[in-house]
């Protein structure tokens, strides 16, 4: 089990296979490809799968995904957020590492850095 101090290092970067784009008001929108054997059988019979999944980030997700950058630590993103967003944040490594758990473990968009050394 790791320390809390642990867990405020931990570095994070955002996943190469998968892409984003960044809208005029800063908002973020992953690009998942939709390219499995399946979906292309099922595109060719005529079904209407999109090439991509597409999944909007509201602006604080969207915050935090675009401070993922391979150095910022947790607790550094923890200090941009309270930056900007000030009592909003709060709780705020509560909510910080709950989003950063489920975009890690759950839809891959990125990875722990320390992950690549084990």
């Amino acid at each position: 089990m790791k320390t809390n101090e642990e867990i405020l290092n931990l570095v994070y970067k955002k996943n190469d296979e998968i892409e984003f784009i960044r809208d005029t008001d800063g908002l973020v929108t992953i690009l998942e490809p939709q390219d499995h054997v399946i979906q292309r059988g099922f595109r060719k019979i005529g079904f209407k799968i999109p090439e991509c999944k597409k999944t909007k980030l509201d602006d604080y997700a969207s915050f935090v995904y675009l401070n993922i950058d391979g150095e910022n630590t947790v607790e550094k993103i923890g200090e941009l957020l309270l930056e900007k967003y000030g009592e909003d944040a709060n709780p705020l490594y509560e909510r910080l590492l709950l989003f950063l758990n489920h975009i890690d473990v759950n839809c891959k968009f990125i990875k722990k850095i320390d992950d690549e050394l084990d």
